[in-house]
């Protein structure tokens, strides 16, 4: 990755810092690639805004196929009205990627004849409608479907069931033109026996070409309920195979995790071969599906969790105030603007492996935490001080220690590994290679 003109000025304004500032603090490298939700091909993405017992959800519709065809059923604890729906931007999603993704930082050793006042800590890890007809009510009565709301909110026309039993529920979706799976009942089924609601929406053709997008807009939706949950099941009856879901969640208190399913944090903080600068993105794919694996394919990862008034090395800006709200954080104020926690969490999940829907929990954990993972360059040029001996005999080990870290973390033949590994070998130059000129 060629550097720009300003950020080669500003790394050599840091490099001043290390040699010559005794009292530093600990400089944590330079961000160079991150692995965002790019990185696959049918990322679901959600954020969750929480404090107390107010939510506001933001849902990314990844839909793929006609618009007309779009639809989506999402159970929901209360009734919404349409003041409490909205549609999202876009970029705001996108912004939370960047900010909060796994990132690849990297290292430059110095001369080892030259002496370095921070050499213990350049490693340091950071600590941080209107109303039906008459004849349309007493079908929905025969099918115990109750049409709560009716709305249209952008491009979406959106309406809040309320059901007695799911096989109505599915019966009313088809025959209102909403194209769910084939027994779609069996799952519908709890949530009627939950005695929660259904946010239903479609695109409304008229508007979606009114606004000139040609991809579907986010939904937000703010609500008021002691249940802390996201329904995922839905989304598995029409799913081809695994499903990656990411899930940014915002909270004023701390780390958020799950209460029904194993909450782990990914490997970090682990030094890799520099080749890896150019081959992130299989790294960490690779990386993740077999730390998933090896879990059981049964565990939510954490990748990221940091108060968003700071980053360390950021991959992008911290979002600002504007920026949270559109968010959906509602509890900004000039006193509580740093106390937003932000806590990443990567699902992969399928039928067998995740029966259940999401739940969560607020905590008051504090403690920082980012998937980084780290590369760093050999200082390779020729020296003769002593230091250097050591310096060059500690490199060749360090390499090694990095190609098997790599290939216990990917599963990569370690041989293969090797190959792109530009080794450091200085070998001590033969006494009597001067006399022979050999």
């Amino acid at each position: 990755m060629k550097l720009s003109r300003s950020f080669t000025l500003l790394f050599l304004f840091f490099l001043f810092l290390l040699v010559f500032v005794k009292s530093a603090d600990a400089f944590c490298g330079f961000y160079v690639a991150k692995a965002d939700s790019n990185l696959y091909n049918q990322a679901s993405q959600v954020i969750i805004a929480r404090d107390g017992k107010r939510t506001v959800l933001t849902m990314a519709n990844d839909y793929q196929g006609q618009v007309n065809d779009f639809a989506m059923v999402v159970p929901v604890p209360v009734i919404l009205k349409e003041e409490q729906v909205k549609v999202g931007e876009p970029e705001i999603i996108e912004r939370l990627d960047a900010f909060s993704a796994p990132r690849l930082v990297e290292y430059f050793d110095e001369d080892p004849c030259r002496p370095s006042y921070l050499e213990d800590e350049v490693l340091r890890s950071p600590t941080a409608p209107q109303a039906a007809s008459e004849m349309k009510s007493d079908r929905n009565n025969a099918l115990g479907v109750t049409v709560e709301e009716e709305f249209t909110v952008g491009e979406y026309d959106i309406v809040i069931l309320s059901a007695k039993e799911s096989n109505g529920l599915e019966i009313w979706l088809q025959e209102n033109g909403y194209k769910i799976p084939n027994e779609a009942s069996k799952i519908l089924r709890p949530y009627i026996q939950q005695n929660l609601k259904f946010f239903v929406a479609k695109i409304n053709l008229t508007e979606y070409e009114n606004t000139g997008f040609k991809s579907l807009r986010p939904l937000m939706m703010a609500y008021e309920s002691p249940k802390f949950m996201l329904p995922i099941r839905l989304g598995m009856l029409n799913a081809q195979g695994e499903q990656d879901l990411l899930v940014y969640l915002l909270s004023p208190k701390g780390q958020v995790e799950l209460t029904n399913y194993r909450t782990v944090k990914v490997p970090s903080d682990l030094e890799i071969p520099e080749f890896i600068q150019q081959e992130f993105a299989p790294f960490y794919k690779a990386m993740f599906t077999r730390t998933y694996e090896q879990n059981g394919k049964k565990v939510a990862f954490i990748e990221y969790a940091w108060n968003m008034a700071s980053c360390d090395p950021c991959s992008a800006q911290p979002l600002n105030r504007e920026e949270l709200r559109k968010a959906g954080v509602f509890w900004l104020n000039d006193n509580r603007f740093n106390n937003v926690f932000i806590t990443r969490l990567h699902i992969r999940y399928q039928r067998e492996t995740f029966p259940e829907d999401l739940k969560f929990q607020e905590t008051a954990n504090n403690q920082f935490f980012q998937g980084r993972y780290i590369i760093r360059h050999p200082f390779r040029e020729k020296r003769d001080c002593d230091a250097a001996k050591r310096y060059y005999q500690s490199v060749r080990e360090r390499q090694e220690k990095e190609a098997i870290t790599l290939s216990r973390l990917t599963g990569w033949n370690i041989y293969d590994i090797r190959k792109k590994i530009n080794f450091v070998n200085f070998e001590d130059t033969p006494w009597w290679r001067p006399i022979f000129g050999s």
